[in-house]
């Protein structure tokens, strides 16, 4: 078994630009407790052997890792739950282990990865907590730390450019944001799936994956279905990114930098939008699902910001589980300076404008004050 020791010393290249990265973007410090989702795949393994040299360092707090075992694909699943527990021993990082029931991500109407995504993520805020409790932090200075790549980043946008996406979408993915009451960091998004596994051989101390007999000579742990063009994400990976990669091999870093542009303007427009928000738009209830009045005077100000504070206003009323729709946003700017329009979005949202502004509140609700 390998010591701290073994994990402590120079940083590679990959480690040195993460470690930038981090520090840079303000995603940890040696007091904040780091919680790794941890698969087994590549991507996470990199993202293990990083964050124990970085503990050693001082760049984090303390560290935990976790599993979760959805159980979708029988004996391979139970692998990689073995190899997790050998990878968190030798690195020697508390581990939580979670087996779901895989019949609540199947079924008619059911979007598994959604709600397996769900799932991951409720457990762990749980396991976050448990964490934080045990080394004498509070909750909020902790983080989960993902392993989203540069690749699952210029994925999305592909994904994102084909389905379409509200404002902000083309920024693919933060470095860190607010998931479920949680913050989440993903300090290997600048970095490509190929440069991770480069740096996994490298690593010393690094285990076989080979705990069940599917995997000789590996360092990580390969899911079969990543390989099936069905699914979509897989068939933009396979299809599309593969052959753009092929066009321009630096694809990765041209959008990375791409994003980053993207994303450092929308949070100059997120920041106006968040400033108009308070000043023209006044709650009905205590809690965002009972709606909001937007005052007449948003109509004075350029369509692009209508739309963005008309995004966030219905992605409150939604929640996390809710996904905005553009012809809800477009019926908001329509009915926006029109006395006396009604329309109905999202199936149960109802918006009427009057002299004091845009009411945007649930269908009950407006139903209940046209019969006084």
């Amino acid at each position: 078994m390998a010591t701290r020791r073994a994990v402590s010393g120079d940083l590679s290249p990959v480690a040195s630009r993460v470690a930038e990265l981090i520090q840079v973007r303000g995603l940890a410090n040696a007091n904040t407790p780091l919680l790794l989702m941890v698969s087994g795949g590549s991507d996470s393994v990199a993202l293990s052997y990083l964050c124990a040299q970085f503990r050693e360092q001082g760049l984090t707090g303390p560290l935990a890792m976790l599993h979760v075992n959805h159980k979708l694909r029988g004996a391979a699943s139970d692998g990689d739950a073995l190899f997790v527990e050998r990878l968190a021993q030798v690195l020697e990082i508390p581990l939580f282990m979670c087996e779901l029931n895989p019949d609540a991500l199947q079924g008619p109407g059911v979007n598994m990865e959604a709600q397996a995504r769900a799932q991951r993520y409720a457990s762990a805020k749980d396991a976050l907590e448990s964490l934080c409790l045990h080394t004498g932090f509070d909750p909020a200075d902790g983080a989960v730390c993902t392993a989203h790549t540069a690749d699952d980043r210029v994925e999305n946008f592909f994904m994102r450019a084909m389905v379409g996406t509200g404002p902000g979408g083309f920024r693919s993915m933060d470095h860190a944001a607010m998931l479920q009451g949680m913050r989440v960091v993903r300090p290997l998004l600048e970095e490509s799936r190929d440069d991770l596994r480069e740096y996994i051989g490298s690593v010393p101390f690094a285990i076989s994956s080979d705990v069940d007999g599917t995997h000789p000579g590996g360092l990580w742990r390969e899911d079969a279905t990543n390989a099936q063009t069905d699914r979509f994400r897989t068939f933009v990976r396979h299809e599309l990114v593969a052959k753009a990669k092929q066009r321009n091999p630096q694809l990765l870093a041209t959008m990375t930098r791409t994003m980053n542009l993207i994303a450092d303007e929308d949070d100059m427009l997120v920041a106006q939008a968040r400033d108009l928000l308070v000043s023209l738009v006044t709650p009905i209830g205590r809690v965002p699902g009972e709606g909001f009045v937007v005052k007449p005077e948003l109509a004075e100000h350029p369509a692009p910001m209508q739309r963005r504070v008309f995004d966030r206003l219905l992605s409150m009323m939604l929640g996390t589980d809710g996904r905005v729709e553009s012809a809800s946003v477009q019926a908001c700017l329509e009915t926006l300076g029109r006395p006396g329009a009604v329309a109905n979005i999202q199936g149960d949202i109802a918006l009427s404008y009057n002299k004091q502004g845009l009411r945007i509140e649930p269908m009950a609700a407006f139903r209940a004050r046209r019969k006084r």
